[in-house]
């Protein structure tokens, strides 16, 4: 057996979720694009879930759903009154969302029925965890759900205090779109791999949320903001990521190993904080967005992934940093949840095997000769 690092180029399952096939990226065969043009997120989420788009009772359904099922039990949220208040925020999600299955009388109950409802439930509720999460941090109450039409609207809703503008609904709608699914990504191996086990839902979402927390996965959008102001201006943009190159240093928000003529997805968001830009009268992350993306794809060939322009959309929208990776568990949260019912439909313990290079024909010494 010989170790292929990282499972590179390794075919681990089937799935009839999302592809990435020669550069594009399909949800149950629709193009990213199309979807990123016209879909709404609830859209979105009952095609991984359902295997096709909804007719409009069937998405007043699931809206109808996703609103009876937004509010967290009031035990979790009293927990989250006991959080250090610089907990690390993906941390507070992990941990709250493993909680929510103590207070889930199907948590256990494995049917095909409940796994689908729960799937809904943690869709519904992982919104309400970050915006009281948000808000209970900065000395506030949190803010309860209301009926809305999305979980965008919705979010922000619980989030900001008061009811969100158009423009920002739709700018963070399209986000959570583009974030839904992204075939087998280190977070939704990790959940496929828990509940391979026959463990249940929210231990999968659980493990999930714990392999988005690192740079490398979800946190990397947070290392471009703080990236973007670390430079601080325009100006300083061009010395700043010379110099990065010149040391060798990685530039966070570029490449990204099934890509190799650019995400995408990053089209989108490059769009989107253009837009916000302008709105705001802010233009001065997207101008050095575009600064830094010239510099480095001149220099390296390399072009940004989805995580390089969200930086700057969801700072657009005044969302604070260290929210950026548990929004896109907001949206993953459906990619997550459709990829652990999958498993559960055709299930097999996920157990490779490893190349070991240690050492051999070793002997047991007597503790007294060593």
């Amino acid at each position: 057996m010989t170790a292929t690092k990282g499972l590179e180029g390794i075919v681990a399952t089937t799935s009839s979720i999302s592809s990435i096939i020669d550069g594009v990226l399909t949800y149950r065969g629709f193009d990213i694009d199309d979807l990123a043009e016209n879909a709404t997120f609830e859209e979105v989420a009952y095609l991984l879930w359902y295997g096709k788009l909804p007719n409009r009772s069937e998405l007043a359904q699931l809206v109808k759903d996703l609103n009876q099922y937004a509010a967290v039990p009031s035990q979790v949220i009293d927990q989250i009154r006991t959080y250090p208040k610089d907990t690390n925020s993906m941390a507070a999600l992990r941990t709250a969302v493993s909680s929510l299955a103590l207070y889930d009388e199907e948590a256990n109950d494995m049917s095909p029925e409940s796994n689908l409802r729960k799937a809904i439930k943690l869709q519904a509720q992982i919104p309400t965890i970050i915006a009281a999460f948000a808000r209970i941090r900065e000395g506030k109450e949190p803010i309860a759900p209301k009926q809305s039409e999305s979980v965008a609207e919705n979010f922000l809703y619980m989030l900001i205090g008061k009811d969100p503008d158009k423009v920002a609904i739709e700018a963070l709608d399209k986000a959570l779109v583009l974030h839904a699914d992204h075939e087998l990504n280190a977070s939704t191996f990790a959940a496929r791999v828990t509940v391979a086990t026959l463990s249940d839902i929210y231990s999968g979402v659980t493990s999930a949320i714990g392999a988005l927390k690192g740079p490398l996965h979800g946190g990397a959008n947070e290392a471009v903001m703080a990236m973007l102001e670390d430079i601080g201006t325009f100006e300083n943009a061009e010395s700043y990521v010379n110099a990065k190159l010149a040391n060798k240093e990685k530039i966070m928000g570029f490449g990204h190993r099934v890509y190799k003529n650019g995400d995408p997805r990053a089209k989108h968001l490059q769009k989107m904080s253009e837009q916000l830009g302008k709105i705001t009268g802010n233009m001065n992350w997207y101008n050095m967005s575009i600064k830094i993306e010239e510099i480095v794809t001149g220099q390296k060939g390399l072009k940004p992934n989805v995580d390089f322009y969200s930086a700057s959309v969801y700072t657009s929208l005044e969302i604070p940093r260290d929210l950026f990776t548990p929004i896109f568990a907001v949206s993953r949260a459906s990619g997550w949840t459709a990829h652990i019912l999958e498993q559960f439909e055709n299930n097999r313990l996920i157990r490779p095997r490893a190349e070991y290079t240690g050492l051999s024909n070793q002997k047991y010494t007597p503790i007294d000769n060593r």
